[in-house]
């Protein structure tokens, strides 16, 4: 997710007036017309030759799911961890088909091995929020079902990870706070073994750190949460900001252990701080594993795949998810 700004009235060349704007991740038009200016065309799924993973999606009505199959599958009987994982984009843009997040899931499923299941959920504005929230809730109970034939002969289900950035780091701590929510006629879901949350979407009305104590910079950081969620009560809603007072504990976060990603040049980065504390302060510190990247900006990984602290980053995630392996 690119850093995000306060809504603009602007005329663009053709007439058509622009009535909101962030940065450059939406812009929207009078005539409802939208632009998502960083999205490249999506790609499909299929064989991966540099990784050897193998991936289809599956269409589960309002949302859908890329699943990833890494060569290692199949070795017989060789169960493997299931990492779901949940796309950034502001909750209004991307999607598991984007070139960036396909190119990363490919080589997360490698280098674990993992299955991994990336989430495709509905979007704002066409779908506002909670949507995403539900559809990635939806996603994770159909995983743990076992529906899917490559979770079912491949996967682990009592080695089950939620991974996301961004925006998508902010609905992983939704699901695992929310997971034990069940039909009233399912079977309990299991505990998640763990969460990595990458440059976490997290905001609030109170500075945290080196945030800006500006009132308007802090209106800023929160004014595509407004518009993707115009329900929400604001900054502090607990979806936005976890330590809100009055938000719920985070005692019941279902996972037993969690890693946050943060990057030195990302405005996020205090936020992802203070989340790590306040989760190690009522897990446990061995239970929360903090790791920044110096010198790079929010979701950098997704732009240099091939640098060496995005290596670094995917290796540290491939140990998180391998720590207590059976």
């Amino acid at each position: 997710m690119a850093s995000v700004t306060a809504p603009t009235t602007t005329t663009a060349a053709d007439g058509d007036e622009v009535v909101h704007e962030f940065g450059p991740i939406l812009r929207v038009y009078k005539s409802g017309r939208l632009e998502r200016p960083l999205v490249a065309p999506p790609v499909g799924p299929g064989h991966d030759d540099a990784t050897g993973v193998d991936s289809k999606d599956v269409h589960l009505g309002d949302y859908s799911a890329r699943l990833y199959l890494p060569p290692a599958a199949a070795a017989d009987g060789n169960r493997l961890p299931v990492v779901v994982y949940v796309h950034g984009g502001g909750f209004v843009a991307e999607s598991a088909a984007s070139p960036s997040y396909h190119r990363f899931l490919n080589r997360l499923a490698a280098a674990c091995p993992a299955v991994c299941v990336s989430v495709d959920y509905r979007l704002a504005p066409e779908h506002l929020l909670p949507a995403g929230y539900e559809d990635c809730i939806a996603a994770l109970r159909w995983v743990l079902s076992g529906a899917d034939p490559w979770v079912a002969a491949h996967g682990d289900l009592g080695r089950v990870f939620l991974a996301g950035d961004s925006a998508g780091g902010n609905i992983c701590h939704h699901l695992a706070m929310h997971h034990h929510a069940h039909h009233p006629d399912a079977t309990p879901p299991s505990r998640l073994r763990g969460a990595v949350l990458i440059h976490p979407w997290f905001w609030g009305s109170e500075a945290v750190g080196e945030e800006t104590r500006d009132a308007e910079g802090r209106a800023r950081g929160a004014g595509l949460w407004m518009y993707a969620c115009p329900g929400t009560s604001g900054m502090d809603d607990p979806r936005m900001n976890p330590m809100a007072p009055g938000a719920p504990g985070l005692e019941r976060l279902a996972c037993d252990r969690v890693m946050v990603c943060a990057a030195e040049g990302d405005f996020l980065r205090w936020r992802a701080h203070a989340y790590a504390n306040a989760v190690a302060a009522v897990k446990g510190e061995a239970a929360v594993e903090m790791l920044e990247t110096a010198g790079e900006g929010h979701v950098f990984y997704l732009f240099d795949p091939d640098g060496d602290k995005a290596k670094e980053m995917l290796d540290r995630m491939v140990a998180f998810v391998n720590a207590d392996a059976a």
